[in-house]
């Protein structure tokens, strides 16, 4: 079988196939703009079988976020194949086939949403970020201290770029999040939001909620502050809909402290894991990744789907790593740590620790060797607000 790019002649059948296979409906005045976005923001790779369109794929390409840095990232979405050509190897083909293509275009990570995990690990891809969805009702919408600043409301006629440039501060904090331009503003993130902004005494934009409303909720989709008085700021604002609706249904990362000041800080939450990340190029990655100085450690690297990442690389004390010849590695004093390309994610990402993975068996190696990775390891906290 072979993966093949698809022409906006298979547009309609690849749209076919993601109704088929995720269940639902585009609807008829809608599928002009769908065929357009696929022509210009998607790849779409498949495989034909006799003339029909078996299984396919859409390929995009973004940056994301590592702290300051950002990396080139190939996102995988809609990737389905009809039940009559299931088990018969079309999406290992497809995901083998977009491995060696990111790495060709030098494309050091790649992100998906996925419809069942334990799917996608099979092929190195790693959860890395998880979303907390709290549920205050609007008995607790009660102010905890006031500030001197002031709210602007925005809508998608009037998104500005104050709203890009808080978006961007609050996205370098972490590892993962989507690099938006305008344009994704635009396609992605607004539908019926609307973006209220919090504005110091100063004029300068500290901070914004995303939300909507929905039977009688208020749905905060994005809960943004940069600093304490823009938390306070908009948790105001929040308050100021008492008298609208029940309860507020806010997504935020797993560290965000505003719940703990609330008179009742025992709300319904849910923590669920979110997105999955794979590493592309283990060398580059660990070539660019700015480890803690101090502690030496030698890893070793299987990645059964991207060959090329195999292999053994020592992380020096001077905080660089480098990709070791078998003979080097054979002849260090060191043992090491036995890692996936899976656990190597995972760990680089922030989103599990060393000491954690060994207590499940995904990082096998000795004591004192999983504690020196440990200490070379700066604190990052991974995070994803969006979706492809």
């Amino acid at each position: 079988m072979k993966v093949v790019q698809l022409g906006k002649e298979w547009f309609k059948e690849a749209t076919k196939l993601s109704e088929y296979a995720f269940i639902y409906k585009v609807p008829e005045a809608d599928l002009e703009e769908n065929y357009r976005n696929m022509e210009k923001h998607h790849q779409v790779f498949g495989i034909i079988e006799k003339e029909k369109l078996a299984a396919k794929f859409h390929f995009l390409t973004h940056e994301v976020y590592f702290g300051r840095e950002k990396l080139k990232m190939g996102g995988l979405a809609g990737v389905a194949t009809y039940p009559e050509y299931r088990r018969q190897g079309h999406v290992r083909e497809m995901l083998s086939f977009v491995l060696e293509k990111m790495k060709k275009e030098n494309m050091t990570v790649s992100m998906l949403h996925p419809f069942n995990v334990s799917f996608y690990r099979k092929y190195g891809w790693e959860l890395f970020s998880s979303r907390q969805k709290t549920t205050v009702p609007a008995s607790d919408f009660k102010i905890q201290r006031q500030v001197s600043g002031t709210i602007k409301r925005f809508d998608k006629e009037t998104h500005n770029e104050d709203i890009e440039r808080i978006y961007d501060q609050f996205a370098s904090n972490f590892t993962g999040m989507l690099v938006r331009d305008r344009e994704w503003w635009m396609r992605a993130i607004y539908d019926e939001e609307t973006t209220a902004v919090y504005y110091d005494e100063t004029g300068q934009p500290q901070g914004y909620i995303l939300y909507q409303f929905k039977d009688k909720k208020l749905m905060v989709d994005e809960f943004v502050p940069l600093n304490t008085e823009a938390r306070h700021g908009l948790w105001n604002f929040i308050c100021q809909h008492d008298s609208m609706v029940t309860e507020a249904v806010m997504d935020t990362h797993e560290g965000e402290p505003l719940f703990f000041l609330l008179p009742e800080p025992r709300l319904k939450s849910e923590r669920k894991p979110y997105f999955m990340a794979r590493i592309i190029d283990a060398e580059a990655f660990l070539e660019a990744y700015e480890f803690l100085k101090g502690a030496e450690v030698l890893i070793h690297v299987t990645d059964p789907h991207a060959e090329w990442n195999n292999g053994s690389y020592l992380i020096s004390k001077d905080g660089t790593a480098k990709r070791l010849s078998d003979q080097e590695a054979l002849e260090s004093d060191r043992k090491g740590v036995d890692l996936s390309i899976n656990s190597l994610a995972a760990i680089l990402f922030g989103y599990k620790s060393p000491s954690a993975l060994a207590q499940l068996g995904l990082a096998e190696g000795d004591a004192e060797e999983i504690r020196q990775l440990e200490r070379t390891l700066p604190e990052h906290t991974p995070y994803f607000y969006d979706f492809f």
